[in-house]
């Protein structure tokens, strides 16, 4: 019996339902075996890949490790917990929710700390004044830490929070904060304020796939057909079909004005009617430029799947792989 693809989900909350429907529009129906208490599925179609419902942080540790092959996860997390992540992981696509910045906030009466050049002139003189390190509280310890090694700033104290970053200020127990943030509405309602060049991270939740990982042939096989689907969706949500009938001596015209708009030509030549593929974007565009141009009709369409025998997801993935295996090999 071989061994299953592994992917580990978020086990609850938002993140679970909209990584659920982020599946579902690719065709792929993650089913809970036992229900909500249970912590194990599949994915309905694709025997072979068995669901792992885990926490935020396990799932990270599990990918770190290559206990798991898949994860949805925030890249947040990735970012603060695995320090060299960029060798052991790859953020294969932006899943489009989950959207959270880390940042560097401070209160809103420090009214001369508008940048990160102004928090190391604060910080120096701070320490000058009461003989102490400006203290910071923050659950990223390692995202502040770099992101502080970057500017410069040294002459600062970490206060690990365990509670409600944003009250530290208030409360004493910190002078500013590193902390995530969506709306920035606790941020107000704590009179803090994110300094110009304070977003350390933009974050959302990403696919991402364990380079540790076992990838045997058989789990890549199972890869490339789940990692189709989701290329094809993703295809066919930013693609737009133009069907475009026109008389034979405009061909050339029509030919030229798609290639300007970057559009595929999708039909065989004398074919009617021509058959367009273009950005979704673009699509309105380019069919106001097809009648300028003398098209009789463009009739566009958008398509629920787009399949393609090379599917970008899945080549990113076996590039990675591929260099990874690579750097494992002994030198000569």
């Amino acid at each position: 019996m071989t061994s299953p693809l592994l992917l580990a989900v978020p086990s609850k909350g938002r993140l679970q339902e909209n990584t659920t429907a982020f599946f579902g529009r690719a065709g792929l129906s993650l089913q809970q075996e036992g229900g909500s208490r249970d912590y194990r599925g599949t994915v309905h179609g694709l025997p072979g890949i068995e669901i792992l419902f885990l926490s935020a942080s396990e799932i990270v540790s599990k990918l770190a490790s290559g206990e798991v092959h898949f994860g949805v996860t925030g890249e947040d997390l990735i970012r603060e917990a695995v320090a060299d992540a960029d060798e052991k992981i790859d953020m294969l696509t932006p899943l489009g929710f989950g959207h959270a910045n880390v940042v560097v906030a401070v209160p809103k009466g420090w009214i001369d700390a508008s940048s990160m050049a102004d928090l190391e002139e604060i910080a120096a003189d701070f320490h000058a004044k009461h003989g102490r390190r400006m203290r910071v509280a923050t659950k990223y310890v390692n995202l502040t830490r770099r992101y502080f090694a970057e500017h410069g700033i040294a002459d600062y104290r970490i206060v690990e929070s365990l509670g409600a970053t944003e009250g530290a200020p208030a409360s004493g127990t910190a002078e500013f904060i590193v902390d995530i943030t969506t709306t920035g509405s606790t941020l107000e309602a704590n009179a803090l304020k994110v300094i110009s060049d304070g977003v350390i991270l933009s974050s959302q939740a990403n696919l991402v796939a364990s380079l540790m990982a076992d990838w045997t042939d058989d789990a890549k096989t199972l890869a490339r057909a789940f990692l189709g689907r989701i290329s094809a969706e993703q295809a066919a949500r930013t693609t737009r079909v133009l069907h475009v009938f026109a008389l034979a001596d405009r061909a050339a015209s029509i030919g030229a004005i798609a290639q300007a708009h970057n559009a595929t030509l999708k039909s065989a030549e004398g074919q009617t009617p021509t058959v367009l593929h273009v950005g979704s974007a673009d699509a309105t565009a380019l069919a106001s430029a097809l009648i300028a141009a003398g098209a009789e009709h463009v009739g566009v369409s958008q398509l629920d799947y787009l399949f393609s025998a090379d599917s970008p997801l899945f080549s990113k993935l076996e590039h990675r792989l591929h260099h990874q295996e690579a750097s494992l090999l002994p030198r000569a």
